[in-house]
């Protein structure tokens, strides 16, 4: 019996994903023909007339799907993502209203990065709007340029920053509290993380010397086959913090890394990164990334503008970097 209801249930999934599928499809066809035979060359008043009559026609045939604003949504459709074969294979794990969430995004590589994303992670449709929201894009992009071509294996790993607007802390809180919420957010924060992390232990005991050592988060990342350690600052990064990470770091790789694992690599949170001195410290060479978190989610515009920032700010650096490399 068992049997015969998993063949009833994965062919109603089947068939619901097969559905999907093709009204996806449909759309595209119909925003690409709209665009391509009807649209082309058109004067831009003639134009509007063409789709209002091209809907009233549709919509009195086969109904409300074909309303005029939704016929424009298949014309942006065809027109931000033209590659019909993408638009097939991705259709088999995207619904539509993934795609009306991917279609205002201008940038093409941020639009894949955000399919790629909802496929990878099973995205609801409000999740993704989420991500988008938050910057995810633009924060994972922020935190590969601190990386160099000696690290380019955790690019998309990491963010910066972290947005634990979720911990609804006051301000003044401690790293206890901190701690605390981010456990009792577990899941929220792995999320954040990204895919591929598994929660290992929080205050990871260490001995050394006969002094006892406590590491705030592990955990390990499946893909890259490594144990992550993290550490919680308040306040903005110092000097010293790397010390201890890279003592963490060698603690890990001599007592805890299985045979078929890489080292482990570490993530300093802070509430304000120190540029130039990471930069000077050069963390990446040691496997360590530092990344800023903020407990709530700033206006879009200041978010906007602070991310920017950063991504000039961290271009600028690599490119003194690299002259500095070619001088030398």
């Amino acid at each position: 019996m068992d049997e015969l209801i998993n063949l009833v249930e994965n062919t109603k999934s089947y068939v619901v994903s097969y559905a999907n599928s093709s009204l996806t499809i449909l759309f595209w066809k119909i925003g690409n023909k709209v665009l391509n035979s009807t649209l082309q060359n058109s004067r831009a008043e003639y134009g509007k007339q063409i789709v209002a009559t091209v809907s009233r026609q549709l919509e009195s045939k086969f109904g409300r799907n074909y309303e005029e604003k939704n016929l424009r949504r298949m014309i942006q459709f065809a027109q931000q993502f033209s590659d019909f074969e993408k638009v097939v294979t991705l259709s088999r794990q995207l619904s539509w209203s993934h795609f009306l969430s991917l279609i205002p995004i201008k940038s093409v590589d941020s639009r894949t990065f955000y399919a790629i994303q909802s496929i990878e992670n099973g995205y609801s449709v409000r999740e993704l709007r989420k991500q988008i929201a938050k910057k995810s894009f633009e924060r994972s992009n922020n935190a590969d340029l601190q990386l160099t071509k000696t690290s380019n294996q955790y690019k998309g790993i990491f963010k910066d920053p972290y947005l634990l607007d979720f911990l609804e802390l006051k301000d003044g809180y401690l790293e206890y509290d901190l701690e605390k919420a981010i456990l009792k957010e577990l899941e929220h924060f792995i999320l954040e993380l990204g895919n591929g992390f598994s929660f290992i232990e929080r205050q990871k005991r260490m001995i050394i010397d006969g002094e006892d050592f406590y590491l705030d988060l592990l955990f390990y990342h499946r893909r890259l086959k490594r144990l992550v350690a993290i550490e919680l600052k308040i306040g903005k990064f110092k000097a010293q913090h790397k010390g201890q990470m890279e003592l963490y770091l060698k603690w890990l790789d001599k007592y805890e890394k299985e045979e078929d694992e890489e080292p482990p690599i570490g993530l300093i949170l802070c509430a304000e990164a120190s540029k130039e001195q990471i930069e000077l410290l050069q963390m990446h060479k040691d496997g360590i990334m530092v990344a800023e978190y903020w407990t709530e989610l700033p206006p879009k515009k200041v978010l906007e503008d602070k991310l920017h920032q950063s991504l000039m700010e961290a271009r600028e650096r690599i490119k003194r970097k690299e002259i500095r490399n070619k001088t030398t």
